[in-house]
């Protein structure tokens, strides 16, 4: 602390602004394009212009346990349910409390704060936090400015820099990061205590973790497995048309059924009775076909839109099994420690037209980062915008993409290679044209049954010349596969109808989940959502978590021994199956869960307040304690718990007190 004051004696005739940072990495990149000398004091950097760069080293504030409020709580009793801070508070981080000093020493030296949190909800938060723990009053609070960094190379750290808003316009944000900070603890602490206390009625000694996000994904996972563990398969028919032209043209035509085959088919419409498909089969045979409509498209499919965190997890999951915290960690590393990514932690696939200007400079990295692109960089065409550069879906961080740096890749590891690789290719993809294929259908009437042949050709490959078959491409859907291409027939036209075909097959299971799929699960949680309002609703918002919390959370339930793997597959443990079984079960489904999203991304956006979305949820705890209270969690009754549980509680049996962290997770 003496060489803070010490070398702040020297500058006192020199406005300072103080530049707080969420981690060391940015805060060193801030202080890299600042004027030097340089001068590295405890816990901040000292610049020649008389400015100061500190940072935070993550959360340097923490939510007390629940015995802060009252020591009664150190025991777990249901009477004490639910807990509900009335003034919250929070406490320095012990491994931390040596750099919250530090700051409160600076922040009172400073005439001006900047904020340099990392541009997202937490981010905001984490460093407000800061400034209003260390009680930063007056008219230094009223102008701290924000800045926004989300590419540590040195030209977009001097962007940002000069491109300062006001810290204050940003509060909807942080209200937002609070409110479902809170939210956790309150659901978290109190849930986990109810459910922990109904397991020792069955003899399970282990913690029965509850969380907003984490018990609906176990949900999820649960539902799956017993989905697949009941499947009975079961057969369905198809009949096929083989068609031949005069010309000696021949194509297939599928046949769908009509209302009145509706009592011999399932509610997916695939018609069960083999009789039924064979008189079809027989009658078609050896009859004239009319052609009733004959359509002819030329459609045309965008590049790729560049990747959020969630997308990319997602595609790295399906082309290098990698896990979601695997693609994470390589993202942080290529953000922090190489500069070669921008901010991964995003949820935004869109980039500011801004950043068009700086597309030479960006290929020209990944031409000299990635060998495997140069030729793809050589070949595409700069003059082309796609889609992608759009400043009204960008709000706080855009799209993850290479940054302008050129280094060597020699020094990365095979994951971060892999996850560049994947991140510029997407970027490249944007000076491609789009992918142009034709679309055809043809209707006919064979003995007054419908019967459909498509069929699908690529007329320009664009964009996909730069994706190996099957990497990040759709499949096409079994129609448009049975026909390669169509015979060029008009309405009215006829041709014959050589033989019917059935083809049987059967009903198949769900696939268990895998990283992909799961991760695809939280982005895509509405489809999992039982009320069609609330599915209505999260059409455009809808999600598991954030883009920075999904991995955690996924690797939390593994660690809490409430998932397994099974070679790539992922299930529930037996754990897992007896907690979610055991809870009412609107904890275990993503509804309440996606609509907490919902309305916390209204509260950053002004349409919503802190007030309107608490009230409810302190309103309803007492109810689901209630609820959790009813159903004896039996299937936990012979179930040991995770050895890392069995030393938790020993640690603990003085106070008979779980740790509330581990709770509100």
């Amino acid at each position: 602390m003496y060489s803070i004051l010490r070398y702040a004696c020297s500058t006192d005739d020199i406005a300072m602004r103080l530049f707080i940072a969420e981690k060391p990495s940015l805060g060193r990149a801030i202080a890299d394009v600042l004027p030097k000398p340089h001068r590295k004091a405890e816990g901040c950097i000292y610049v020649g212009n008389g400015d100061c760069v500190s940072w935070c080293v993550g959360h340097l504030l923490e939510q007390v346990e629940p015995d802060a409020y009252d020591a009664k709580y150190k025991q777990w009793r249901l009477e004490h349910l639910p807990i509900v801070p009335k003034q919250w508070q929070l406490k320095p981080k012990a491994s931390s409390r040596k750099q919250l000093s530090v700051l409160r020493q600076l922040v009172k030296q400073a005439d001006q704060i900047i904020h340099a949190g990392d541009p997202d909800r937490e981010g905001q938060l984490l460093v407000d936090q800061v400034i209003d723990h260390l009680k930063v009053k007056g008219s230094k609070r009223e102008t701290i400015q924000r800045c926004l960094i989300s590419d540590l190379n040195p030209a977009a750290v001097s962007r940002a820099i000069n491109q300062l808003a006001e810290n204050k316009t940003f509060a909807p944000l942080s209200t937002s990061a609070l409110a479902r900070s809170r939210a956790d603890w309150l659901y978290g602490i109190n849930m986990t205590r109810a459910l922990t206390l109904q397991g020792r009625k069955v003899g399970y000694q282990g913690v029965l973790s509850v969380g907003r996000v984490q018990t609906p994904l176990l949900g999820l996972v649960v539902r799956r497995d017993k989905e697949i563990e009941q499947f009975v398969a079961k057969p369905f028919y198809q009949v096929f048309a083989h068609l031949e032209t005069s010309q000696g043209e021949h194509f297939k035509a599928k046949w769908q059924p009509s209302e009145a085959c509706a009592k011999w088919q399932d509610e997916e419409g695939r018609v069960i009775a083999k009789a039924l498909a064979e008189n079809v089969a027989a009658r078609i045979t050896d009859q004239t076909a009319t052609v009733t409509k004959s359509l002819r498209k030329v459609k045309k499919q965008p590049p790729p839109l560049p990747y959020n965190l969630s997308a990319l997890q997602i595609d790295a999951a399906k082309r290098f099994s990698m896990s979601a915290k695997q693609v994470l960690d390589s993202c942080q590393s290529l953000y922090e420690r190489h500069k070669l990514l921008t901010y991964p932690r995003s949820d935004c696939r869109y980039l500011p037209k801004q950043h068009f200007d700086d597309r030479e400079e960006v290929l020209a990295a990944i031409a000299n980062n990635a060998e495997s692109l140069n030729q793809a960089v050589a070949d595409g065409d700069t003059a082309l915008t796609s889609k992608a550069w759009n400043d009204g879906k960008v709000s706080a961080h855009h799209a993850i993409i290479p940054t302008a740096r050129q280094a060597s890749l020699v020094k990365l590891s095979s994951a971060e290679r892999n996850i560049y690789e994947l991140v510029a290719r997407q970027y490249v993809a944007q000076f491609y044209p789009a992918h142009e294929y034709s679309d055809s259908q043809i209707d006919l009437e064979i003995v007054g049954g419908l019967f459909i042949a498509k069929a699908r050709q690529s007329v320009l490959a664009g964009w996909k010349v730069l994706y190996p078959a099957g990497n990040s491409q759709k499949e096409q859907k079994p129609d448009l596969a049975i026909n390669r291409i169509l015979p060029d027939l008009k309405k009215g036209a006829t041709c014959h109808c050589a033989k019917g075909e059935v083809i049987e097959k059967l009903t198949t299971p769900p696939k268990p989940f895998d990283d992909a799929s799961l991760l695809a699960a939280m982005t895509g949680v509405g489809r999992f959502v039982k009320n069609p309002d609330i599915r209505k609703v999260l059409k455009e918002t809808d999600g598991l978590g954030t883009e920075a919390t999904r991995a955690g959370i996924i690797e939390l339930l593994f660690k809490r021994g409430f998932l397994q793997r099974k070679g790539k597959q992922i299930y529930a443990a037996a754990a897992g199956k007896g907690l979610i079984n055991s809870l009412p079960e609107v904890a275990t489904l993503p509804d309440m869960t996606a609509q907490w999203e919902t309305q916390l991304n209204a509260i950053s956006q002004k349409a919503g307040t802190y007030k309107g979305f608490m009230q409810p949820l302190q309103s309803a705890l007492g109810s689901l304690i209630e609820q959790s209270q009813s159903v004896l969690p039996v299937g936990l009754k012979d179930i040991k718990a995770k050895p890392a549980y069995k030393k938790f509680r020993k640690r603990r049996t003085a106070t008979k007190k779980p740790s509330g962290k581990a709770a509100a997770g």
